[in-house]
């Protein structure tokens, strides 16, 4: 077997163009330009090892930022264990059951986040009959915007069976009713 005298490649007696990395080898008694002759010691080369190093974590770690809406971390775990099926019930049952949480847990922070939430969305609802008045499109608006307000109650409804103190989505973000 000769060696390639460009790359050091291994390569079959008699080959012409090293398969590794196409360089003209002599053939067989022709010392190549570079190539030792006859008697001289054969260069001994080795093939670079590219083998791909293990996946290494950054020495930072990247933090998510906090979530602005959320306010869990405001209140005290042992009110939000002992309030929240009064938070539960003010998205259950509407205006009704803000009332009855108002009246039930009226000293309590986390229930109250959650009747002020539940209020917002009892608001739109109310918004929404009197746009209910004009007919065909303020109807379409309405019946989304009704279905919508669903979806929020019940994402807000979960959030308080996880413990979470969240603003409501789109309805948190309306200026006027903050």
């Amino acid at each position: 077997m000769a060696f390639c005298p460009n790359c050091g490649a291994q390569v079959p007696d008699g080959t012409t163009v090293c398969p590794q990395c196409g360089a003209q080898i002599a053939a067989a008694g022709q010392p190549q330009q570079g190539q030792p002759q006859q008697g001289q010691p054969q260069p001994n080369y080795q093939r670079p090892n590219f083998q791909q190093a293990p996946y290494q974590q950054p020495p930072y770690q990247y933090q998510q930022a906090p979530d602005p809406k959320d306010h869990t971390a405001e209140f005290d775990p042992q009110d939000i264990s002992d309030n929240k099926v009064f938070a539960m019930a003010a998205y259950l049952m509407g205006t009704l059951g803000a009332i009855i949480a108002l009246l039930a847990a009226q000293k309590s922070p986390y229930a109250m986040f959650h009747v002020r939430q539940a209020l917002k969305i009892s608001m739109c609802e109310i918004l929404l009959v009197i746009i209910a008045i004009i007919p065909i499109v303020g109807w379409i608006f309405s019946g989304v915007c009704t279905i919508i307000l669903l979806v929020v109650r019940i994402i807000l409804f979960f959030q308080v069976c996880h413990g979470k103190a969240k603003e409501a989505p789109i309805v948190g973000s309306l200026g006027f009713l903050k």
